[in-house]
């Protein structure tokens, strides 16, 4: 009977003993773990690809014999894939995921989203380059290091620019002249040295022909996604759209579509993800020359690097998270693993975008329109990890140089890395490009870049964590944000409806109480005096 009362009221399973003991079920445990690793079954399979792409590497480099560069090549194949599938999805999902988002929002909370992104873009890549600074005077990485003979990394160093003429460019490239040459080429300065001959008349009346070498600027394309001047256009053209009301809604349908589409495309390239960055891990540590004779000379650099990004990304970032969002900033970490993963194997952010904006939709609750707007705009000005990074490189350069850096030095360290991190390029190695700025606005050689580029295949990785970490944050943040202020919209709504429903009870019960009391005036006590009343009747 008892077990039949139990199933009468909706239990499944035997009823209890008279012990009250619950009677162990061995399948629920298992049930749970398979539900378990079903869900992060993605997540686990990412960490395997990591874990076996470091151990294939090092397997492969034991082997009798070196392999060749090509060998390297096709060896590292199946990773070359994963890249190229990861940008052939960029364009379309920038493009289309912020017109529709731009479109999608109100101009005013457009303003208010954008501009608190902005500001937390803007202070976190501050305190990431203030830490850079502060952790390369505390470990003086440049004490005792000396330059790596064994890479041969010379021929990579870029040319140097003019501070002014880089902040020229990238106002250029916000404006692109061509959209579609927009999406493969983005506008760079370059200098040409071309001799001018004046000829000069001496005090004998012998003329003299003086040749002096001078710098023409030659601006040109070159090739690389103009992604900055993409991002800005879609965002201008969404508000256009919003602009022209029910005559703009066939095409933001369409956008919205692409976008959904481009998103389903993206799944199923997760699941491709494990393999490819298998590969892409591997084939880095195959390509590897000498590790140890990297270490040993510029092994501090990369200490320091490593310890500056660590710090940023599990203390300072989760620490913001908290206090803004007030939820567990590791389990939020966790539900972006995928994407982590993926950063640390391609050295892109904006390869990683389109995972990025699956994880946080579908494992973080984020809203489609918070992280479709949010996110490609982050992926292209938000770079914690690169200005923490030239940062760390700048003092590390003066300080193998011997030249030591006075106050206003280091504030032009950190103002010129946080403002030329908005212009770095998504891509490997693209903090080395804008790093060439911050040493000649400090006035250090650029010829010591080709130290950088020795290990940045390596510090890169780390770099574009911590920049796509950073991005998911500020969504997250902002999410959180949004969800604040919509309860205390709803709240408000809720307090005006319960006041005037109260007015309107109140107002109710005085007309039935007393006819002396009209409504809309303030309510006046009549007091007539009993013995008079009495005297009357």
């Amino acid at each position: 009977m008892a077990g039949e009362k139990g199933a009468s009221n909706g239990d499944i399973g035997p009823a209890y003993s008279s012990g009250g003991e619950a009677p162990h079920e061995p399948g629920l445990g298992a049930s749970r773990l398979r539900s378990c690793l079903r869900a992060n079954l993605l997540v686990l399979l990412t960490v395997a690809g990591v874990i076996a792409g470091v151990a294939v590497g090092l397997g492969v480099r034991q082997l009798p014999g070196v392999l060749s560069p090509n060998e390297i090549l096709y060896f590292s194949f199946p990773g070359e894939l994963l890249l190229r599938l990861l940008k052939m999805i960029i364009l379309p999902l920038v493009v289309c995921s912020l017109v529709a988002g731009a479109a999608s929002l109100d101009p005013s909370a457009l303003g208010r989203l954008g501009g608190w992104a902005m500001l937390f873009f803007l202070v976190t890549t501050l305190v990431a380059s203030s830490i850079g600074v502060a952790l390369a005077f505390i470990v003086k990485p440049g004490e005792g290091a000396s330059p790596p003979t064994l890479l041969g990394q010379d021929n990579g160093v870029p040319q140097s620019k003019d501070v002014a003429d880089s902040f020229l460019d990238l106002i250029r490239n916000i404006f692109p002249s061509n959209l579609v040459s927009a999406a493969f080429r983005s506008y760079a300065t370059s200098y040409e040295r071309v001799p001018m001959k004046k000829n000069i008349t001496d005090e004998q009346g012998v003329i003299i022909e003086n040749v002096t070498m001078i710098k023409l600027i030659r601006g040109g394309e070159v090739e690389g996604m103009n992604i900055l001047g993409l991002v800005v256009f879609a965002i201008v053209f969404g508000i256009a759209l919003r602009k022209l009301g029910a005559e703009g809604e066939i095409l933001v349908k369409f956008f919205n579509s692409f976008n959904e589409a481009t998103m389903v495309l993206v799944t199923w390239i997760m699941w491709y993800a494990p393999l490819g960055i298998m590969f892409l891990v591997a084939g880095k540590i195959v390509e590897m020359e000498d590790v140890v004779a990297l270490f040993t000379s510029l092994g501090k650099y990369i200490i320091c690097c490593f310890v500056g990004h660590a710090i940023h990304g599990l203390i300072v970032l989760p620490v913001i998270y908290f206090l803004f969002a007030r939820k567990n900033p590791y389990r939020f970490l966790w539900g972006i693993f995928t994407a982590l993963a993926t950063a640390f194997g391609t050295s892109s952010s904006s390869a990683t975008l389109p995972l990025m904006i699956k994880c946080v939709e579908e494992n973080n609750g984020v809203s489609k329109h918070i992280s479709r707007f949010i996110l490609p705009i982050g992926a292209t000005v938000n770079m914690d990890g690169a200005a923490l990074f030239q940062c760390v490189a700048a003092v590390f350069i003066a300080q193998l140089n011997n030249m030591p850096l006075n106050f206003i030095q280091v504030i032009t360290i950190l103002v010129t890395a946080t403002a030329s991190s908005v212009g770095a390029a998504g891509i490997p190695a693209g903090g080395i490009l804008t790093l060439a700025i911050i040493l000649e606005a400090v006035g250090l050689p650029t010829n010591d870049i080709s130290l950088i580029l020795a290990v940045d295949w390596l510090v890169d990785r780390t770099c574009t964590v911590l920049n796509v970490e950073g991005d998911a944050f500020g969504a997250g943040i902002l999410q959180a944000y949004t969800e604040r202020m919509a309860g205390r919209v709803e709240a408000e709504e809720l307090m005006e409806i319960k006041t005037d429903a109260a007015d309107r009870g109140r107002e109710a019960h005085a007309e039935e109480g007393s006819p002396l009391i009209k409504k809309g005036l303030p309510p006046t006590l009549v007091r007539v005096n009993s013995c008079e009343k009495e005297s009357v009747m």
